[in-house]
């Protein structure tokens, strides 16, 4: 996401064309690449479980299964992504959006099977508590895109002028680099054979059916949330050229602070599956709950940057006056969104961890899908609320997601003490009959 926040700074002090034209490609692309996101979340769920349950050599076997199905993934992505134009023009927009938006749309899909691939690796790290070596990659990689940003957006050392579809090529290009640089220190990291990272490559499919179920539910679960947030960028789309990129600059600050949520979610969900692993109910609670009080902390920070110096983020994007005015009021609006959206993806991860499959799609389909989407709609245009209903709409939703999901994972704590106090009460029965 820092990557994407390089990417809109950089392209909407080009121009505010081109940013309109990147905030049209993205939208399909942050669909796909959010339902990849989740058909990986077994491996991180697995691996966790795995690790805590004291099985270190089979982890191995979790992230071999794994690479396969990410490679098929971003390749089945990248055929998708050839018809980006077709896609966009279905979707109501102009040709001239169209045919930009889906050039930006092509170049990226080039990179999703190195993204892929490199996201269920991180996946397999962080399941064993390995966060780092992720996130050093991450950072080298922020640096080469800015680089490669200056290169092709601008047209500096000789490069043509590309605005967004330059921005596009470098993320593809920073991509392969991540996912070539962290398999090889998978490979060749000192205990890879004690985690079993080098064994043969068996592809049972049955051996992990598991695995691939928390992913089907997860995908579905975040693809929903995707694909709303995408609608949302068509609507925008609808509004015109200075409405959409005004809405991809709020959205781009949403999204990155989401990040955090996605940071501690997956942090959560390593931690509820460990203690899950063990059968340990009380660790699974604190788990769940700890970290639905860290990303509420964390979150607030930037809550309170968004709401006292909308004028200066907007700023930091574009040197278009008009370009911030608009954008000003909708990060200053934004600000409410933060804590409760950050929650909801926080209680999704902590169900998932515990081994929750479909629950927490069904419940982001009741507040995405039936609630976002028709309410985005009415507030933007039966009442004239233009891009400002947009994020109301997303408010409305979030503070509907994050009640649903805490409530069913307390409900699920209550029932697994429940089952635990019953089990001890049947002990102690049996122990005083045998007596």
């Amino acid at each position: 996401m820092v990557m994407g926040f390089v990417d809109t700074v950089m392209v909407g002090r080009h121009s505010a064309e081109q940013l309109a034209y990147l905030g049209i490609g993205l939208a399909p692309i942050t669909v796909l690449i959010l339902v990849f996101v989740g058909l990986l979340m077994g491996t991180l769920v697995v691996t966790a479980a795995t690790f805590g349950a004291g099985e270190s050599a089979a982890c191995g076997a979790v992230w071999r299964r794994s690479l396969p199905y990410a490679l098929a993934l971003g390749l089945a992505g990248a055929g998708i992504c050839a018809f980006g134009e077709p896609l966009l023009l279905a979707f109501g927009q102009t040709p001239e959006l169209a045919r930009e938006g889906g050039a930006v749309v092509r170049v990226i899909g080039f990179g999703l099977p190195a993204y892929t691939l490199f996201l269920t690796t991180t996946f397999f790290l962080e399941g064993m508590r390995r966060p780092l070596p992720g996130m050093t990659m991450m950072i080298g990689g922020n640096l080469v895109n800015l680089g490669l940003n200056w290169i092709f957006v601008y047209g500096h050392l000789g490069a043509p002028a590309l605005g967004a579809v330059g921005s596009a090529w470098a993320t593809t290009g920073v991509r392969v680099f991540l996912a070539l640089g962290l398999i090889a220190y998978v490979w060749t990291m000192a205990d890879a054979a004690r985690l079993g990272v080098r064994g043969g490559a068996r592809f049972a499919w049955k051996a992990w059916r598991h695995q691939r179920r928390l992913g089907y539910a997860a995908a579905a679960s975040i693809g929903i949330e995707g694909a709303a947030f995408s609608a949302l960028n068509v609507f925008a789309g609808w509004l015109g050229v200075l409405p959409l990129a005004a809405f991809a600059i709020a959205l781009n600050l949403i999204s990155m602070v989401f990040m955090v949520a996605v940071g501690v979610g997956a942090a959560t969900a390593v931690r509820v599956g460990m203690a899950h692993g063990r059968g340990d109910s009380a660790e699974v609670a604190l788990a769940g709950w700890i970290g639905l009080a860290v990303c509420a902390v964390a979150t607030a920070v930037f809550t309170a940057a968004f709401a006292l110096a909308p004028a200066a983020i907007a700023a930091g994007y574009t040197t278009d006056p008009a370009l911030g005015a608009a954008a000003t009021p909708l990060i200053a609006f934004c600000a409410w969104i933060l804590i409760v959206d950050g929650g909801q993806g926080v209680m999704a991860n902590a169900l998932r961890g515990r081994g929750e499959t479909w629950a927490p799609t069904a419940l982001h389909a009741v507040s995405y899908l039936a609630i976002m989407i028709p309410l985005a709609y009415i507030l933007a245009f039966s009442a004239e609320r233009g891009a400002m209903g947009l994020f109301e709409a997303t408010f409305v939703a979030s503070v509907v997601s994050v009640g649903v999901l805490s409530a069913r994972f307390a409900w699920l704590g209550r029932r697994d003490r429940e089952g635990a106090d019953a089990k001890i009460e049947g002990q102690i029965e049996g122990q005083i009959e045998g007596r």
